[in-house]
C-alpha cells in the first residue's frame, strides 16, 4: 500500500554527524495496584518527593520514559505516564501547583481547558515541556513530558525554530535506504548518522534495505520535535522513536 502524505512540502537541508550516532532509550517502568474510586480519597492531592517528574503519591499506574544518547550526560526527554484516582480538575490544581514551584511558565497559546480534557504548553528551567490531561475511567490519565534543550543542542538534534529534525540511523551490516519528502537518501553499512530539517506536516516515508522486505509508514512532526528512524543490526526498520 502506498501512504500519501498531507502537509506542506519542505527544502531538505542535511546534516552530517561528525561522529557516530547511537540511541539508548531507556524505559523505566513503575505500575502499581491500587483502589479505582476517588472517592474513597481525600482530594488533596500529595507530592511524591522520589518521582523524576511531578506526580501525586497516589496512582493506579505510572511510568518514567527516558530518552539518552551516547555521549550525553543527561537525558534528552523524560516523559511521565500516569493514571491519578482523583477528578481531573483536583490534577490539574496539583500541577499547576506543582510545576510553577519548580519555575515552570505555563503558556496560554493553545491551550486546553474544558471539563474531559486538558492542554498545556509550558517553559521550564532545561527546555519546552507539555501536559495533557484526560478522563479516564473514574481517575485522570496524566502525559507530562520536558525537554532538555542544551542536551539537544549537544547532541547536534536540536531543531531550528519553527521546524523538526529528522535523524536517520543504519547500524545494520547492508545498505539502506530511506525515501521522504521527495529525497531518496542511501546510508551505508556503519556510516554515520544524517539529520533532516522538516517544516511540521505530515509524511510519508520507506525504508529499504536489500533482502527485507520495504517498511512505508507516515511520520508526523510537530514544531520543535526531533525523531529518530534506524535500521536496526538484522535489518528491520524500527519504529520511529522521539529523541526531543
Amino acid at each position: 500500500m502506498t501512504a500519501v502524505r498531507h502537509g506542506a512540502q519542505a527544502p531538505a537541508r542535511w546534516q552530517l554527524f561528525a561522529c557516530g550516532f547511537a540511541l539508548l532509550a531507556m524505559c523505566m517502568l513503575a505500575a502499581s495496584a491500587g483502589a479505582s474510586l476517588p472517592h474513597l480519597f481525600p482530594t488533596t492531592l500529595t507530592l511524591d518527593s522520589d518521582a523524576k517528574l511531578p506526580a501525586p503519591t497516589r496512582y493506579t499506574y505510572r511510568g518514567i520514559h527516558t530518552t539518552l544518547m551516547q555521549g550525553v550526560d543527561a537525558p534528552l526527554r523524560v516523559r511521565l505516564e500516569a493514571t491519578v484516582p482523583a477528578g481531573l480538575s483536583d490534577v490539574l490544581a496539583f500541577y499547576r501547583t506543582e510545576l510553577r514551584k519548580l519555575g515552570w511558565q505555563e503558556q496560554h497559546d493553545g491551550a486546553v481547558v474544558n471539563a474531559d480534557h486538558v492542554r498545556l504548553a509550558f517553559v521550564s528551567p532545561l527546555g519546552p515541556a507539555a501536559l495533557k490531561l484526560a478522563r479516564k475511567d473514574s481517575g485522570t490519565s496524566v502525559h507530562l513530558v520536558q525537554k532538555n534543550a542544551d542536551m539537544a543542542t549537544k547532541a547536534n538534534v536540536l531543531p531550528e525554530p519553527g521546524q523538526a529534525k529528522l535523524v536517520f540511523s543504519n547500524i545494520g551490516d547492508k545498505e539502506a535506504v530511506l525515501t521522504i519528502n521527495e529525497r531518496t537518501i542511501p546510508r551505508p553499512a556503519g556510516a554515520n548518522a544524517v539529520a533532516l530539517d522538516l517544516a511540521p506536516g505530515e509524511y510519508s516515508y520507506r525504508l529499504a534495505v536489500p533482502g527485507q522486505p520495504a517498511t512505508t509508514n507516515i511520520l508526523t512532526a510537530a514544531a520543535g520535535d526531533t525523531w529518530e528512524l534506524t535500521v536496526g543490526r538484522d535489518g528491520d526498520a524500527w519504529p520511529p522513536l522521539q529523541l526531543y
